[in-house]
């Protein structure tokens, strides 16, 4: 049989990691799969390393570094454009169980009005507890969040469920669906992007679902986390641009008219904190991100340019 599954992986910097990631799905039962790796231009060799150490792994290299959603783009169009059935996005710094992907697979093989389904997803350092166990949009709110984070997988995380969007950690979609839906945002560079693809899905009539049998392990905020903390924290200005410019856009588009009101009262108070406690710490610089993105937010949008 062909290769059914295209595991698109993204490597910066990163070849520790990103090798480990590999030699874990190499571990896996389902045998219908190719990994296409994408190196976002690399400037420590691990793009070339990776290459070398793994002939059998379709790699495509970037000219530049274009962010999570251009990255995982490129691994896209390469699935898109020999033929695979499923494209899964995996983020680089996972451990997966041998069986994951066979019960992704095997459930939207019989429910074809499945289009997007993921793993159940716990933290890699402390293993017994969930990183994500779904996740949800409160509409009223303006609030998407994510169920069951740092919580031990009871039985309401151990049931297949509906869910309202799905993590770009690991998220298997038809490829007859990206046809439809195009790509993901290359203006958005990271984060909020598997929202919007997600609702992008949904809007068309598929369902989203929470498979908690397949199960994989999250080193989380490997890359937006540096490891010696400076004056502004652990984390740079960027990522708080980035999460909020791009979680303005994403509320923005999916809000409906009649939620609008409530959503702008729950935002203002829930920037005006963050905000206010960057003053109250003296971080001047993600202070300055947070009101750049909140102004970019407002007067910008997701660009879907990526129609196939």
């Amino acid at each position: 049989m062909k290769q059914r599954v295209a595991i698109i992986l993204v490597n910066w910097n990163s070849f520790d990691v990103t090798n480990d990631c590999i030699l874990s799905i190499k571990k896996i039962g389902y045998p219908f799969y190719t990994i296409i790796l994408v190196d976002n231009d690399s400037t420590d060799d691990s793009g070339n390393k990776l290459k070398t150490l793994y002939p059998d792994v379709t790699f495509i290299q970037s000219s530049s570094n274009i962010g999570f959603t251009g990255g995982n783009n490129l691994g896209f169009r390469y699935s898109l454009e020999h033929n695979f059935e499923y494209s899964i996005l995996l983020n680089n710094d996972t451990f997966v169980e041998p069986d994951f992907l066979d019960h992704l697979v095997k459930y939207m093989d019989e429910n074809p009005s499945v289009g997007i389904i993921q793993p159940r997803i716990h933290f890699n350092h402390k293993r017994e507890v969930l990183w994500n166990g779904g996740s949800f949009f409160n509409k009223w709110l303006g609030y998407f969040y994510t169920s069951g984070f740092n919580k031990l997988p009871g039985p309401k995380y151990l049931t297949i469920k509906r869910v309202d969007w799905i993590t770009g950690c690991a998220f298997l979609t038809r490829n007859s669906i990206l046809k439809k839906t195009g790509l993901l945002p290359d203006n958005m560079f990271i984060y909020s992007e598997d929202v919007d693809l997600s609702l992008r899905v949904a809007a068309l009539g598929y369902k989203l679902i929470y498979h908690p049998s397949s199960v994989i392990y999250h080193i989380a905020g490997m890359s937006n986390k540096s490891k010696v903390k400076g004056k502004e924290g652990f984390v740079n200005p960027i990522v708080h641009y980035l999460n909020q410019r791009n979680r303005i856009w994403v509320i923005k588009k999916y809000t409906p008219w009649y939620c609008i009101p409530t959503t702008i009262l729950f935002n203002f108070f829930y920037i005006a904190g963050i905000m206010g406690y960057f003053a109250a710490r003296g971080r001047f610089t993600k202070l300055k991100a947070v009101f750049s993105a909140l102004r970019d937010g407002i007067t910008g949008s997701i660009e879907n340019t990526n129609k196939l």
